[in-house]
């Protein structure tokens, strides 16, 4: 037979007070006249009762659930995106909170459905949340909640918080030009000329910007400019394989993400060349793979779980300014990539506009 739920009325009997006395303070209500040692005997019986608050009274008494709401596509199945959970999920504990996460598997409706359920469940707001950075509709049955775009941008919502990809970009290219890496410099991904499309995103737009901006104030044209969707390892083998075919030689190769640089390495391997040693390789991500590598993969890190964090602090915080939120891309800086002296001096006490990471 199922255990009878320990109540409020339960705890007052053992420790000697009034229910009001432990509702005000299991539910730590400041102000009150009641002792210190009036306290004590409270949480002492509720401790030794086992008991929990009823959160859905709590919720309509105090108007606060301590739940939020995390809706995605599929952030849950993705291998880097998954750490935009680990981040709000770390954070909200620390703020006493819980993740109630949905995802919706891209299904038609599944976000309308997604937000009546959290809805229905009184969330103190809502994290919504993408694996490639997208402009994504909210719909209108959100009403009053409050919500945090993570990993995406909305016009139907004022917060969203991205990785700084303009400035990750400018870092890493900063760190391979420093390193001497000027000449016979290709990048691997996307080329300038290519009109836009649906992987044309905010991330990729910025990082892009970043990366050639970076490379014409120091007078750095690339050899090449290698197009290639997705940006899987076989397309980057496949694009690095066929310049060396060419007779075209790289000296630095500039990859929009690891899956690239780990197909580009395969390819420089066929060829008798090594990353770092005959090529200078960097990258974008940071992916689980990058220190596997021989060398290890140079890469601006996507921060998912510093952006999981704040989109949480976001939605706790009533007195923020709404915008955008970028969280910086740290450098992880490794063998890819040969970092002389003086450039490994400026790393170890960089300016405050690089996040630079050994």
């Amino acid at each position: 037979m199922a255990q009878k739920r320990v109540t409020m009325a339960d705890v007052a009997k053992l420790a000697g007070v009034s229910t009001t006395s432990v509702s005000l303070i299991m539910n730590n209500r400041q102000g009150t006249r009641l002792s210190a040692e009036a306290a004590i005997r409270v949480r002492a019986a509720a401790d030794e009762l086992g008991y929990r608050p009823n959160l859905t009274a709590r919720a309509l008494s105090t108007q606060k659930s301590h739940v939020i709401g995390f809706i995605s596509e599929q952030v849950a199945t993705d291998r880097l995106a998954s750490g935009l959970i680990r981040g709000a999920l770390q954070e909200a504990k620390r703020h006493g909170h819980v993740l109630f996460i949905a995802e919706t598997e891209g299904e038609e409706g599944a976000v309308h459905d997604a937000v009546d359920a959290l809805t229905d469940r009184q969330v103190d707001g809502i994290i919504y949340a993408a694996t490639r950075p997208q402009s994504l509709h909210v719909p209108a049955n959100v009403g009053s909640t409050p919500v945090v775009m993570l990993n995406a941008v909305s016009d139907d919502v004022a917060d969203s918080v991205l990785a700084d990809e303009y400035k990750g970009a400018r870092n890493i290219i900063r760190l391979l030009l420093d390193a001497g890496h000027t000449e016979n410099v290709v990048v691997l991904g996307r080329s300038l000329d290519h009109p836009a499309d649906e992987w044309f995103t905010v991330a990729v737009q910025r990082r892009l910007a970043g990366i050639w901006d970076t490379l014409r104030e120091r007078g750095v044209t690339p050899i090449a400019q290698l197009h290639c969707q997705p940006w899987s390892v076989i397309n980057g083998y496949q694009a690095i394989h066929d310049l060396l075919q060419a007779n075209v030689q790289p000296r630095a190769i500039i990859c929009l993400n690891d899956r690239l640089a780990f197909g580009a390495y395969r390819a420089l391997g066929e060829a008798g060349l090594k990353a770092g040693r005959d090529v200078a390789v960097v990258s974008f991500d940071d992916d689980d793979i990058a220190v596997y590598l021989d060398p290890m993969l140079t890469t601006a890190a996507a921060p998912f779980e510093e952006m999981g964090a704040h989109a949480v602090r976001l939605l706790l915080d009533g007195e923020h300014t709404p915008g955008e939120h970028l969280v910086p891309m740290p450098l992880r800086i490794r063998g890819s990539v040969k970092v002389p002296e003086k450039v490994g001096s400026r790393i170890e006490h960089p300016d405050d506009e690089t996040n630079w990471v050994r």
